[in-house]
């Protein structure tokens, strides 16, 4: 991609980019990769799947739980980030302050979880992965929806592009001849350098469509709740396939104390196939923690946390009673993540 330089954000996406070059994927490593250091001492980093690209176990999201720190503070999170050696980065055009809070709730001057991204993230952006996402289904905002995202993150390209929030609403026939297509285009021409979906309602549809279509990534609900059966349908599939998994929906302060955060983050990674766990935060001390937890984590020789005993234990809130994104009034993006 050495023309790349040559074009701006729009053309990019409007030009037709003849011949471009198509990133070679490599395939998944072995189980010697999981668990592999960037550095002594710090956070541990996966293989993404056939995307051959290293990522930090614990990542960072920028949903609504970010959206909730306050001017000041929020630019600390992602410098921590940073200086803590997280490299992967999520995000969405629909978290927005606008979208998720009353006026006044928050203390803003930047409302976009992509704009915050762009004023830190984009002096480092050689080392760093970002993610972001096409909110709706209409093919034909695909290509004005990643311009604005570009131009908001202050990026000329996205290292993945994922289709926001498979539910069974969605069909593979659909997808396919809708904003699939747009995504693997950008994909064709270099401007996304890898596709995928993100999902947490339908382990079955995620099944379909892995199936089907040839994605690279797959960011999916997994934890011991077995919400969906995720683990059990659909990770299968993403993992004979080389398709990478991120996990969200880790469920840390959500359970109260009936889980500790050191178990359900353990229950996440040790998931045969998981590459890292998305979380958003609020706050700096549950950040901080999270990253010891992460650190702790890379160190240990033998895993310490009972899947099943776990799985029993939380059981009865794999149900819309227990879990808000469960709810049929829930929009990603909202309270819990």
């Amino acid at each position: 991609m050495k023309d790349k330089k040559k074009y701006s954000r729009r053309e990019f996406i409007s030009a037709s980019v003849k011949g471009a070059a198509v990133l070679s994927a490599t395939s998944m490593l072995g189980n010697e990769a999981f668990g592999a250091f960037e550095k002594p001492g710090g956070i541990p980093r996966r293989t993404l799947g056939k995307t051959g690209m290293s990522v930090s176990i614990l990542s960072f999201g920028g949903g609504s739980q970010f959206l909730k720190n306050p001017d000041g503070e929020w630019e600390k999170l992602l410098q921590k980030a940073l200086d803590s050696g997280i490299n992967l980065f999520d995000t969405a055009p629909e978290y927005t302050i606008a979208n998720y809070f009353k006026p006044g709730e928050v203390k803003k001057s930047v409302g976009s979880s992509e704009e915050r991204f762009g004023e830190i993230l984009s002096p480092y952006r050689k080392n760093i992965h970002l993610i972001t996402k096409i909110d709706g289904r209409d093919p034909a905002t695909v290509k004005k929806s990643v311009e604005d995202s570009l131009k908001n993150m202050k990026t000329d390209y996205l290292d993945a592009l994922l289709i926001h929030a498979i539910s069974d609403k969605d069909t593979v026939a659909d997808l396919e001849k809708g904003v699939y297509r747009e995504i693997a285009d950008l994909k064709r021409q270099g401007i996304v350098k890898f596709i995928g979906f993100s999902s947490m309602d339908s382990g079955g549809r995620s099944k379909d469509i892995l199936q089907n279509l040839d994605f690279d990534i797959a960011m999916m609900a997994i934890n011991p709740t077995k919400y969906r059966n995720y683990a059990s349908i659909a990770v299968p599939v993403a993992r004979e396939k080389g398709v990478g998994v991120i996990a969200i929906k880790v469920l840390r302060d959500i359970v109260g104390k009936d889980a500790k955060p050191a178990e359900l983050f353990e229950y996440v990674w040790s998931e045969a196939g998981v590459a890292a766990a998305m979380v958003a935060h609020v706050g700096m001390k549950t950040f901080d923690e999270n990253i010891k937890l992460a650190v702790k984590y890379g160190k240990a020789t033998a895993a310490s946390v009972n899947r099943q005993e776990m799985e029993f234990r939380l059981a009865s809130y794999a149900g819309p009673h227990a879990l808000s994104w469960a709810r049929p009034d829930y929009r990603d993006g909202g309270i819990i993540v």
